[in-house]
């Protein structure tokens, strides 16, 4: 008796580290993390779509052979990440949001380097998104969000 509760015990903590994976990359984690960036330049809150969700996550499952940066070249916004170890959405958002301090307001454009994932990220008219997170063959992870509408449109600020 005691032995199938011992088996039942590791089989039960082998599914843990998989469950926590998943949490930190739930719907919410994303949503919240993109909301708490637009909100702190009072742009409304954006939902999450299952529609824009299914698309990002075939694309991600699509890259699995190679985590190779390419976007999908489809109908929406989009965001893409790779890195190793725990990049959970989460970790992905907050790489694209480190971008805030390269985006200059008044000329509406990108200073010292890189900011279209955080302008995409903000884009008001940017209303819903769906993200997808796969694990590589290579070992690294690769994170997608899709937005809709799109934003980054040439000649308008994003907020």
């Amino acid at each position: 008796m005691w032995f199938n509760k011992f088996f039942l015990a590791i089989y039960l903590i082998s599914l843990t580290p998989s469950k926590i994976i998943q949490a930190q990359s739930s719907h919410q984690d994303f949503v919240n993390a993109h909301n708490a960036a637009r909100a702190e330049v009072g742009v409304g809150p954006i939902t999450w779509n299952d529609s824009v969700a299914a698309y990002a996550q075939d694309y991600a499952d699509h890259r699995i052979g190679d985590c190779n940066l390419d976007h999908s070249m489809g109908p929406y916004g989009e965001n893409l990440a790779e890195g190793y170890g725990k990049l959970d959405g989460v970790d992905a958002v907050k790489m694209w949001v480190s971008e805030k301090p390269n985006y200059d307001y008044a000329s509406n454009s990108c200073v010292g380097d890189e900011c279209l994932h955080y302008t995409q990220i903000i884009w008001r008219k940017s209303v819903s998104l769906g993200c997808g997170r796969v694990k590589c063959h290579n070992g690294w992870w690769f994170v997608i969000c899709s937005y809709y509408p799109p934003g980054n449109i040439e000649g308008e600020r994003p907020y």
